[in-house]
């Protein structure tokens, strides 16, 4: 069974001096920030893209001072560790889980901080990790919130059903019905999540660098395309400096 990948990767890097037009295989500068945001269909592959495009990042950049993480499920912890806030509400973060009627029924009990505070707070928490860099943030707006940062780069992983199914049952181990069933909530969730908090249209193409069908590249092909055309992207902008 398909073991899911870690969603903290550690990555080191060797200084060098730059070369005058840096290729690909080995952009280089000591002071380079990036960041990457990851938008997706459920099931299209993100999290294994993510591990294989941090891989390729560790490859083909060197100079960075900083290890390279990826965040995604484990961001709620992070944000309730920047906010001291208990380790419980952790349940009501999940992107669009819980309904406005809900929030304003627990927020009148003092059950939990109302969910537009959390909303809010994941946000500050996100801008913070991408204004450092060597990020890789996977949903939750991220796209949305970093927008204006010119070192981020915004991905869209997408696929078809069928596949995505297929992806979802090795992962979790469940029957075709149950991985059609979460695929279906978790994308309806998504895309409220992102036209309630930021009046965005999830599948809207021009939010993103970069549009990727997982079908029809793979997952390590897609990471390779991600981190070449980060590289000629960010090639192209110290070329003009």
């Amino acid at each position: 069974m398909y073991t899911r990948p870690s969603l903290e990767k550690y990555l080191t890097y060797t200084n060098s001096e730059p070369p005058r037009r840096p290729p690909l295989r080995a952009f280089q500068e000591p002071d380079l920030k990036f960041a990457v945001t990851i938008s997706r269909q459920s099931g299209s592959g993100a999290h294994v893209v993510a591990e294989k495009l941090a891989d390729y990042l560790h490859t083909h950049f060197s100079g960075s001072r900083d290890p390279w993480l990826i965040f995604d499920r484990n961001l709620a912890e992070r944000v309730l560790e920047d906010n001291n806030l208990p380790k419980y509400l952790a349940k009501y973060m999940p992107e669009d889980q819980v309904s406005a009627i809900t929030d304003a029924i627990d927020e009148m009990f003092g059950l939990h901080p109302p969910f537009w505070t959390l909303r809010q707070k994941t946000s500050e928490t996100i801008l913070h990790l991408a204004e450092r860099g060597n990020v890789i943030l996977i949903g939750r707006g991220a796209n949305v919130i970093t927008r204006k940062l010119g070192h981020v780069f915004h991905v869209r992983l997408v696929g078809s059903l069928e596949k995505r199914v297929e992806h979802i049952q090795e992962i979790y181990g469940i029957e075709k019905r149950k991985a059609t069933e979460l695929i279906a909530r978790e994308d309806r969730g998504r895309r409220r999540y992102l036209r309630k908090y930021f009046g965005k249209e999830i599948d809207d193409p021009l939010l993103y660098d970069l549009v990727i069908n997982t079908d029809a590249i793979g997952y390590e092909n897609a990471a390779r395309v991600i981190g070449e055309s980060m590289l000629e992207r960010t090639t192209a902008l110290r070329l003009y400096e």
